[in-house]
């Protein structure tokens, strides 16, 4: 990370249990260096030990992943860079509507058969990532199952933890995946207007449809990291935290040219 990387992530770091009083003690690694080394791992897809010799020894990085993963610190990280990101762009802290999608990748040999699945519509054999995102397309929700757990099926899981989080989110848009009892269920029990945007009959190749593109550039987002590439983890928390690293390391840097954009126009103005 950039040191203007740096000051935004460290700004929105959980705050440890020990200066709060509640227990523990402080670390003995610093906490950009384990973070630098966890997005290194996530932008370049190596594996654990072959971690370089300028981070931490790849076993207590490892450990720091694993802890990080296990408390849901990672998903405390991104949803605060989340928050910031909004109010950057002018945004409300809290969405209003959203947009739901999944995307299906192949699986390593590393992902066990309990875990994985036969997707016929794309013939993939692996896992699906469930998302649901805002307008801006950060992530709100994440769920990564077997590739044979269809689009509704996640939907069921996926919606009513999108309701509890987001009380203000009231219209969700999605594609035709998610047609049929789904939309009645979410209009009844949950009070969310779930609006399907189909692609008509008379369109051919690549196009761009409204509000679903949001997702779509999303799920390419995740795909610019190589460990998303292809699902290597051998347990789907696992894959669900590298999503949440990825997406923190690409909001991060976003925010860091915001604020070093704005330090150049004051200094300009000074000048001037």
């Amino acid at each position: 990370m950039t040191d203007e990387q740096w000051a935004v992530v460290r700004d929105a770091l959980p705050v440890p249990p020990w200066l709060e009083g509640r227990g523990g003690q402080p670390e003995g690694y610093c906490h950009r260096q384990m973070l630098d080394a966890i997005f290194y791992v996530t932008d370049n897809g190596i594996k654990w030990r072959a971690m370089p010799a300028v981070f931490p020894a790849w076993d207590r990085v490892y450990a720091f992943f694993r802890r990080w993963r296990e408390k849901g610190l990672v998903k405390e990280l991104h949803d605060r860079l989340r928050v910031q990101v909004r109010q950057a762009e002018g945004r409300a802290v809290e969405p209003t509507a959203a947009i739901i999608d999944s995307q299906s990748v192949k699986g390593a040999a590393s992902v066990s058969a309990a875990t994985r699945g036969y997707y016929g519509g794309k013939k993939i054999n692996g896992r699906r990532r469930h998302v649901i995102t805002d307008c801006l397309g950060l992530l709100l929700v994440v769920l990564v199952t077997a590739g044979d757990v269809t689009d509704r099926q996640a939907a069921g899981v996926l919606l009513p933890q999108l309701r509890a989080r987001f009380r203000r989110i009231t219209l969700v848009w999605a594609d035709s995946g998610y047609t049929g009892p789904l939309v009645t269920w979410a209009r009844e029990e949950l009070h969310l207007t779930l609006e399907i945007v189909k692609r008509s009959d008379d369109m051919s190749g690549f196009v761009v449809l409204p509000r679903r593109w949001v997702v779509e550039r999303t799920l390419g987002w995740l795909m610019r990291t190589r460990r998303l590439v292809r699902d290597y983890e051998t347990l789907p928390a696992s894959s669900e935290a590298f999503i949440y690293f990825s997406h923190a390391m690409l909001m991060s840097r976003r925010l860091a040219r915001t604020t070093a954009s704005r330090s150049d126009r004051s200094r300009w103005t000074v000048a001037a």
